[in-house]
């Protein structure tokens, strides 16, 4: 039998792998195990002389609620009373499709209240330079 390379595979700092295996191997890492936010996925692999290979890959999980917020931004600079719209949404049972929470709401984005202003403006000019006599 031929000999073959292996991997061992961390997450974070573990001294222990959560799992080992023989190459090639297809491997499913289950993130609902894991805390939200951010990881790292380590991957050493040993040749079969006893050389070894690194590589880490760091990854943000999500599995909980998202959250939206609108009215402030990371890193703003904000005084007085600060007006805020949070919604918090997560993928549910995903066996059914909940409309109601299920899409965040928005305020109407200023260009579009001076898209309709110009608009107005526009139309009370012809309607004024249209019927004078």
């Amino acid at each position: 039998m031929e000999a073959k390379s292996t991997i061992s595979i961390f997450i974070d700092d573990e001294k222990q792998p959560i799992a080992s295996f023989a190459t090639p191997v297809n491997f499913e890492l289950d993130t609902r195990k894991l805390t939200d936010g951010q990881h790292t996925l380590t991957i050493v692999s040993k040749d079969v002389t006893g050389k070894e290979g690194l590589r880490k890959i760091p990854f943000l999980v999500r599995n909980g609620p998202a959250i939206s917020i609108e009215g402030i931004k990371e890193n703003d600079i904000v005084d007085g009373i600060v007006s805020l719209m949070i919604n918090a949404y997560g993928k549910g049972l995903q066996k059914k499709f909940i409309i109601e929470g299920s899409e965040t709401p928005q305020t109407v984005p200023s260009w579009i209240w001076i898209l309709l202003i110009a608009f107005i403006c526009w139309a009370i000019y012809y309607f004024v330079t249209s019927f004078s006599i």
